[in-house]
């Protein structure tokens, strides 16, 4: 891998890997796999991934969250979502060095779908890391840093922000401002990269890295995406930093999004 994510044939490189899941996080990470395999058999679970900053190997204890993928046979059910919420209820419980579990559920036929491939299917095969059952990545493609990538990754950022803004009107506490500031401060930050992934060639998951590579093709904008990643890693309580990054920072990067790399394919 070289120092932009790819390959020696310049498809991007599968991120993470259970051997750089750092030592505080081991036992997290194996009971992890044991209360899955627990609560989702053969016949319900196709295979489990980790992604995020525990098998990156960049994960904070006590600041870290554990995020997993599972890929099921089946489209969820409310079956599969109240085991899930379980799962993640206990492991968040047990374990003081993580802080929040999240757990994503799709089925295979999502998963590898053609609507799919270049979104689903790309943070499966470059971003996620396998736990238990057969690798998916083995029937998906190898991918480069595209406009199509791009436009199919984070192409829909026009269509959050309703939703934020209606949640940031209603965020009265500190707690509910830190959860939306977190969530949205990553997905600019991620679009932010991908709007330059293209032009600089690459691939990274590192939003400090990827505020930095956009601020080189959007300098007028680089201070406002710096605040973007610092709020990403340590989320705002301030009202002002919600108003500049979902009225000012997103819409404009919904717009120049569309402009550079066009809409992304809607899904029912």
């Amino acid at each position: 891998m070289d120092e932009k994510g790819l390959d020696r044939d310049g498809t991007i490189t599968r991120e993470g890997a259970l051997d750089r899941v750092p030592e505080a996080f081991a036992p997290v990470v194996d009971a992890a796999r044991a209360h899955i395999t627990a609560r989702f058999d053969g016949t319900r679970l196709h295979s489990a991934y980790l992604y995020g900053s525990i098998p990156r190997g960049t994960a904070v204890p006590g600041v870290s969250d554990l995020d997993l993928q599972l890929a099921l046979h089946h489209e969820p059910t409310d079956a599969d979502r109240a085991d899930a919420a379980a799962i993640e209820t206990a492991l968040d419980r047990a374990f003081p060095q993580i802080d929040g579990v999240g757990i994503l559920l799709s089925s295979t036929r999502t998963l590898l779908s053609d609507l799919e491939r270049h979104d689903a299917g790309f943070f499966l095969a470059c971003l996620c890391t396998p736990l238990l059952g057969d690798d998916l990545a083995a029937r998906l493609p190898r991918y480069r840093p595209t406009t199509l990538l791009a436009r199919e990754t984070n192409g829909d950022l026009a269509l959050l922000l309703p939703r934020w803004r209606t949640r940031a009107a209603e965020a009265t506490t500190d707690a509910a401002r830190r959860t939306l500031s977190r969530g949205a401060a990553r997905r600019i930050v991620r679009t932010g990269f991908t709007l330059v992934m293209p032009r600089w060639g690459g691939w990274t998951s590192d939003l400090a890295q990827s505020a930095a590579i956009f601020g080189r093709y959007y300098p007028e904008r680089a201070d406002q995406m710096h605040l973007a990643a610092t709020t990403a890693r340590t989320p705002s309580t301030d009202p002002a930093v919600l108003t500049l990054l979902i009225d000012d920072l997103a819409p404009w990067l919904a717009t120049e999004y569309t402009t550079v790399h066009g809409e992304k394919a809607p899904r029912a």
